[in-house]
């Protein structure tokens, strides 16, 4: 199946207001996406709407947010249950700089309902990093049932190789690249046999689906389990083991 994983939505500054979950989904069902993720900075605020109206569009969902660690590493974290993402996101805004939001300067971070009606907006500036280091970040999402995929390794910004110069081990599920095979200043990427997998990173419209990767599985193999729509995280991470190393 189609598959992407980094996605963001009205709530994220960086991001377009029209791009509410609702327009997410019908945007990413257009081009042929099964499962797909909704990964804000740092909240997960907006997966409430995407969970209610994903079923409309086709499209299997996974909860979670693109987290900034304290040494400023994007890292995906991602979860199969709604709820547990929730809790996630409380912890992870308690660990958030605590630095206001001025949306005429940084940006609107506004979480909305299925029917795109603003329900409130995060007062904290979510770009900021939260107190959790990148040698840590993986056992704590890890604590809560999720997984992680550090995010667009291979990009020169808020990433592990530009900020640590290398990839580093941890409790990755895949490795997130720009392009495969990553290479940084036309050099290979030593990737340490990690999963690769692309992903949109789509803060606009037009960015939707424009990186999805194939996730070798079916869609009754990925929900098994007798949870809905509820993906099987361990079928989910075997699928993800599958991936081009």
């Amino acid at each position: 199946m189609l598959a992407d994983l980094h996605n963001h939505s009205c709530l994220s500054p960086c991001g377009s207001l029209e791009l509410s979950p609702r327009r997410l989904l019908e945007l990413g069902a257009a081009k042929g996406l099964k499962l797909m993720a909704l990964t804000d900075h740092n909240s997960s605020l907006n997966c409430r709407a995407f969970a209610k109206l994903s079923p409309q569009y086709g499209i299997i969902p996974i909860f979670g947010m693109e987290a900034t660690t304290s040494e400023e590493i994007h890292v995906l974290c991602l979860f199969t249950n709604l709820e547990i993402c929730m809790a996630f996101n409380e912890y992870a805004y308690s660990i958030l700089t605590p630095f206001l939001n001025n949306p005429e300067k940084t940006g609107d971070q506004v979480f909305v309902d299925e029917e795109d009606n603003i329900e409130g907006e995060v007062e904290y500036y979510l770009v900021n990093p939260l107190d959790l280091s990148i040698d840590n970040i993986g056992e704590k999402v890890k604590e809560y049932g999720g997984i992680v995929i550090p995010a667009h390794v291979d990009r020169p910004a808020f990433s592990m190789t530009s900020q640590l110069g290398v990839i580093v081990g941890g409790p990755w599920s895949a490795l997130e690249c720009v392009r495969i095979p990553p290479a940084i200043n036309n050099s290979p990427l030593d990737t340490l046999g990690y999963p690769l997998t692309t992903s949109s990173d789509a803060h606009y419209c037009e960015h939707v689906a424009r990186r999805p990767f194939e996730l070798d599985i079916s869609e009754e193999d990925l929900l098994s389990g007798g949870n809905g729509l509820e993906v099987n995280i361990e079928a989910f991470k075997q699928a993800l083991g599958r991936r081009p190393k």
